[in-house]
């Protein structure tokens, strides 16, 4: 793959560098995300829009908590038709093997996703050639209720107690593996070079737009777009398959690093989500 425009780099290390900008919302949320005006999903969160947008806290460890050895962090930001959300991702070896869309893309350092409905939620992964894997999960026991009545997309599917060790207190869900979410936008750029060991990398960013129409199912009641006040449970994480001394770790266990931790090794733990809240207020005007 081609090094990305050479001031991407300049733009990675500042995002990296910066603290999480500006205070946490008074209404106890985790994040406020604001209105932007143009977003273009090209890979590089370049616009004004991202440069005002709060960056969330650098990614921590899914069980105890303590930063993860590289940096890593993400934004959200909304207009009338698309969510927006951006990643930064230290990575001084960018690596990926995975190029078949819905393949194991969480075999590779990849970024995650996940955006919750109560009943139901979707889960999106990216990797540094931009590969996607989505699935759009199910718990048995709303299978076939509300806003899930008639759901049956058909094609593949799995079913998920729990990950590793841990088994969620809900029980058994189902995932549904070839469902896509429509008009899905989606762009990577890498701040070096990808699969060459040894050549220079600082990391890579990512763009996504997902549309709200794609949403309904996890709308719950709330508007699409949201109301002012609106809120949602949505979890930005990052798995690194490599150590900090460059060996592969365990596939099984790699690093797992979230927004918030969750207190076990699980991504799929909607109650531990952080809160986001949605204010119709343009990015613009906040505060630093």
């Amino acid at each position: 793959m081609k090094a990305a425009h050479p001031w991407v780099g300049i733009w990675l290390v500042l995002c990296l560098a910066a603290s999480a900008a500006g205070p946490a919302p008074a209404s106890g949320a985790d994040y406020r995300a604001r209105r932007a005006e143009r977003i273009t999903v090209d890979g590089v969160p370049d616009e004004p829009e991202w440069r005002h947008a709060r960056k969330s806290p650098r990614f921590s460890d899914l069980v105890t908590g303590r930063p993860g050895w590289l940096d890593s962090r993400a934004a959200i930001l909304w207009d009338d038709r698309f969510l927006y959300v951006a990643f930064w991702v230290e990575e001084p070896d960018v690596r990926a093997g995975v190029v078949e869309r819905d393949d194991k893309v969480y075999r590779d350092n990849d970024v995650e996703l996940f955006i919750d409905g109560g009943d139901a939620y979707y889960e999106l992964e990216v990797n540094a050639l931009g590969t996607l894997y989505e699935a759009f999960w199910v718990w048995d026991d709303a299978i076939g209720r509300g806003a899930l009545a008639g759901f049956a997309p058909g094609g593949r599917t799995m079913k998920l107690d729990g990950i590793g060790d841990h088994k969620h207190p809900r029980g058994m869900r189902t995932g549904y593996l070839d469902w896509d979410m429509p008009g899905l936008r989606a762009a990577v750029a890498v701040d070096g070079t990808v699969n060459e060991p040894g050549a220079p990398d600082r990391g890579w960013t990512v763009e996504l737009a997902i549309p709200w129409t794609g949403l309904a199912l996890l709308a719950n009641g709330r508007s699409l777009p949201p109301a002012d006040g609106d809120i949602w449970r949505m979890d930005c994480s990052r798995f690194q398959q490599y150590g900090p001394d460059g060996r592969k770790l365990d596939p099984y266990r790699p690093a797992g690093w979230a927004w918030k931790p969750h207190g076990a090794f699980d991504s799929h733990m909607p109650e531990t989500f952080p809160v986001i809240e949605f204010s119709r207020k343009p990015v613009s005007e906040a505060r630093p």
